[in-house]
């Protein structure tokens, strides 16, 4: 996956998010996408910017990666 492919899923996940659980999402999207993450190239603040979120997300999408390891992302999501 390219960056701009990770920002494009990441705005799509927290834009379209049920109400009071984007937070949720930014985790949800660490978990799913972590091993691109890990592989990517850009730092996490870069791709919350391309995803047109606040940078400061960064730190949420790092508690998905660490949590990735621990957990399993269920079929209908």
């Amino acid at each position: 996956m390219t960056d701009n492919q990770l920002a494009a899923a990441l705005e799509n996940m927290y834009h379209n998010a049920p109400k009071g659980e984007a937070v949720a999402m930014i985790h949800l999207f660490g978990i799913k996408y972590a091993e691109e993450l890990k592989k990517s190239k850009s730092n996490k603040k870069e791709i919350a910017i391309a995803a047109n979120i606040s940078d400061r997300y960064f730190a949420e999408i790092n508690k998905g990666i660490k949590l990735a390891k621990y957990v399993t992302v269920k079929d209908n999501i």
